[in-house]
């Protein structure tokens, strides 16, 4: 079993990821996007455990802003069609190492990040050949409490899972 207690950083994909994919385009060009409430939850439990968030996606989205707004993630980069130069810069501004991250990913857009971070996640509804090179795959879709999923198995494989317990069966 890999030590998972060096990570220090989950970084997202968005569709597919945090959403189930659909993406719905309203009459007046607006977009709107459906996020699970289990994934915040998860999102802000990881930070509370110490740890730090970012979200890398491929497309601009006003719903993904709303979004990491509301789950206090700072880092937020869309709109990158290459993601992997994205988080090597990133990566060298906030002094992480590779190894220190986990990615979730989806789709093979998401290849060359999940080969260069230290855990890769697929969620169970990615493609084949992302599944194929992920360190774990969900057993929830994107959209539907895979990162969650995610962030519980990182947290119990780091051992914070327990002392984050603590605060809900006092």
């Amino acid at each position: 079993m890999q030590n998972l207690s060096n990570i220090k950083m989950l970084v997202l994909d968005v569709d597919g990821v945090l959403t189930d994919g659909t993406i719905i385009i309203n009459s007046d060009g607006s977009e709107s996007k459906f996020f699970n409430s289990l994934d915040g939850h998860g999102i802000k439990m990881w930070k509370r455990a110490g740890y730090d968030v970012a979200i890398l996606s491929g497309r601009l989205s006003e719903p993904t802003i709303h979004r990491a707004k509301q789950l206090d993630i700072e880092h937020v980069f869309q709109n990158c069609l290459d993601k992997l130069p994205v988080l090597q810069e990133f990566l060298k501004q906030v002094n992480l190492s590779p190894e220190a991250v986990a990615y979730i990913g989806d789709d093979v857009v998401d290849l060359q990040v999940m080969r260069y971070v230290g855990f890769s996640i697929a969620v169970a509804n990615s493609v084949d050949e992302v599944k194929r090179h992920a360190d774990f795959v969900t057993t929830q879709s994107g959209g539907n409490g895979a990162v969650r999923e995610a962030i519980e198995y990182l947290l119990k494989k780091s051992g914070k899972w327990q002392e984050l317990m603590k605060r809900y069966l006092a």
